[in-house]
């Protein structure tokens, strides 16, 4: 019974010990809504908040393939996800079996031009002879192909824009979300076969400024991949949204696209909107493009009445 007395005295000691210990040790308080803002900030990504009756909205610009050579900070970006209340990040299409066979079997309507059609058939003599001299510089046939895919081609492949590239924002934020299990909200995913019609449907002509946006990018050279990644990363929005790359990306289809451009930007405004009765912080990762063009989401939820802080996104007149 004694030994019994002894084993629950010390218990009792311990506990009480370990108590006093913890209580003396300095309790890490939770960053308030100004230091998320503020670590988010430090990551060097263009952002723009709107600050609501309940909590902060922290908007992310993002571009596509930033350079390794532009100098900034995703492990802040990492930070400050880990101590939002939570993040919108936008969705990628939802493709089914059965739209990888429609793909499969319709797959000429997408890539190649039709009826037999060649690239004179639609394209001024200018056009044509621009698309020409980079056939004969990269040794590539484009006359058949679509306007579409030839663009695609120009920019991924012989510009080579997205190669010696970081982690894209959105890429980062998810990564870090899922491991602080912070809540991540989407746009309504587009469905595959909704996708396919509506690039099956557009007619050929259609895709000529595409194609002619990004023969300008790739005329200029890559000179330009790295001017974009710099102005980015100096807040100079006005200049990113110039950069013929910029322009080239912002362009082609599906962004482009008078239906599927107006639904993405109103998924992304609504969403937005409605984070502001959340309480806490949101950060939302949003396409640069889409922000800032004009009449974009920046320029629609000022119309709305939201305070907007951050680099200024209009054109200097």
């Amino acid at each position: 019974m004694r030994t019994l007395h002894t084993i629950l005295f010390f218990g009792l000691v311990s506990a009480t010990l370990s108590n006093a210990l913890n209580a003396q040790e300095p309790q890490t308080p939770a960053p308030t809504q100004n230091q998320i803002v503020v670590t988010a900030q430090r990551s060097g990504a263009p952002m723009w908040t709107i600050e609501t009756p309940t909590g902060t909205i922290i908007l992310v610009g993002e571009i596509r393939a930033v350079p390794e050579s532009t100098p900034w900070q995703p492990d802040r970006l990492e930070e400050a996800t880990a101590e939002a209340s939570r993040v919108i990040l936008r969705a990628r299409p939802k493709f089914s079996p059965g739209d990888v066979f429609r793909l499969m079997f319709r797959g000429g309507r997408f890539t190649k031009l039709p009826d037999g059609r060649v690239a004179a058939d639609y394209l001024n003599a200018d056009q044509r002879a621009r698309l020409a001299a980079l056939e004969a510089e990269y040794d590539i046939d484009y006359d058949r192909r679509s306007f579409l895919m030839t663009g695609f081609d120009l920019l991924a492949r012989r510009l080579d824009f997205d190669d010696d590239t970081v982690k894209d924002a959105t890429d980062v934020v998810r990564k870090a979300a899922n491991r602080a299990d912070v809540p991540i909200d989407r746009p309504e995913r587009f469905r595959g076969e909704d996708l396919l019609d509506n690039l099956a449907e557009a007619p050929p002509a259609s895709h000529i400024p595409c194609l002619e946006a990004a023969m300008s990018a790739t005329e200029q050279g890559q000179v330009i991949i790295e001017a974009r990644g710099n102005d980015w990363r100096r807040f100079d929005v006005p200049a990113v949204m110039d950069n013929p790359l910029e322009v080239a990306l912002g362009t082609c289809w599906p962004w482009a696209d008078p239906d599927l451009g107006e639904e993405i930007r109103g998924q992304w405004v609504s969403m937005i909107s409605d984070a502001s009765a959340a309480d806490g912080v949101t950060l939302a990762v949003v396409p640069l493009r889409v922000l800032a063009e004009t009449d974009g989401v920046l320029d629609q939820l000022e119309a709305r009445g939201f305070p907007i802080g951050g680099p200024d996104w209009r054109p200097q007149r």
